[in-house]
């Protein structure tokens, strides 16, 4: 992993490559399978005074052993790593657990 980027500089563009690759954690033995990309596009009123596009990113780990919500340093085996603060969300599919990290 890279040097993390810090979630200011954090943008949706980052992400969407990598939709249905593995992140890992440092000291966590299962890997987060970055399931999806959700991004809400400005009104031309908010581009103007130089709002960021709101996101969030859906990642997928295994059931059972879930970690609790905070700030991670997750990334791509050989490539760009994060700073996030992620939360487990209701999963209704069984076999899986999801997490979500959000950007306003």
């Amino acid at each position: 992993m890279t040097e993390p980027l810090s979630p200011a500089d954090i943008t949706a563009d980052h992400f969407r490559p990598h939709i249905d690759k593995d992140f890992r954690i440092p000291g966590w033995p299962h890997p987060m399978t970055l399931t999806a990309v959700e991004a809400r596009r400005l009104e031309e009123w908010e581009r103007n005074i130089g709002l960021r596009e709101p996101f969030s990113l859906v990642f997928r780990g295994p059931p059972g052993t879930v970690i609790g919500e905070g700030f991670y340093t997750i990334g791509l085996e050989g490539g760009p790593s994060f700073n996030l603060h992620l939360m487990p969300v209701h999963t209704v599919q069984s076999g899986q657990q999801n997490y979500q990290a959000a950007f306003n």
